[in-house]
């Protein structure tokens, strides 16, 4: 790729102000200053003032979204998952997105990836990977709730198509944990209500074999050279 479109592509400003960067110098190739912005480059070899070009292979993070957070980027719908970031990724092209979203009350887990057949991969029906959620609820789980959600013949309201069969394991009297193959509006939300019950904290815990251990409230980690989940 040539060397100023890299640099644009990974955030660094323009393709008019790479090409200003480049020939100040500040930009190595295997060790020696190149100004050549038209130059082909392998981004391994690429240095910037002395480091490494930050996830020059693409971006995938697992990030702890907390409540109050939305997965959006308009600024005037409060704060935002993306401010948990590093600002220049919002520049790059790709820019890097949340695999899906969880509304602004659920905490838990947020793949944020420029990859995109990745991301089809994780929220293409077809492929039915499970997404872990923990509910607090207003009253117990009945058996009978816990046998509905596995039938796979519940119908959300407004809805014509049942939702998938959907696992729920009762951790005490107002917890369940509920493993789902798909990804509805509100989902888990709508399932309860469906079942006259009411969630009233919701946080994810895993999507695929990826999950949050013990991530910080807040806080991402870097999983791109780790295997995709399954």
């Amino acid at each position: 790729m040539r060397l100023d479109r890299l640099l644009a592509n990974l955030g660094h400003g323009s393709r008019p102000q790479v090409q200003r960067l480049i020939k100040t110098g500040r930009v190595l190739v295997d060790g020696a200053p190149v100004k050549d912005p038209a130059r082909h480059v392998d981004a391994a070899a690429v240095t910037l003032d002395g480091e490494a070009l930050d996830h020059a292979g693409g971006i995938t993070v697992l990030l702890h979204k907390p409540a109050g957070h939305v997965c959006s980027h308009a600024e005037d719908e409060g704060p935002s998952v993306y401010d948990l970031l590093p600002p220049m990724w919002a520049y790059r092209s790709p820019r890097p997105e949340t695999v899906g979203r969880l509304d602004r009350e659920t905490s838990g887990l947020l793949i944020v990836t420029d990859d995109h057949q990745l991301l089809h991969r994780l929220t293409s029906p077809k492929h039915h990977v499970p997404k872990v959620y923990v509910a607090e609820l207003a009253r117990p789980v009945t058996d009978e709730l816990v046998t509905t959600f596995a039938s796979g013949t519940l119908v959300l309201r407004e809805e014509f198509e049942p939702c998938a069969p959907a696992q729920v394991r009762v951790l005490d009297d107002g917890r369940a944990e509920v493993t789902l193959t798909e990804g509805r509006y509100h989902q888990v939300r709508r399932m309860f209500a469906a079942c006259g019950n009411h969630v009233e904290a919701l946080h994810r815990t895993t999507v695929g074999t990826w999950t949050l251990d013990d991530l910080p409230v807040g806080e991402w980690c870097d999983v791109s050279e780790r295997p995709t989940p399954s």
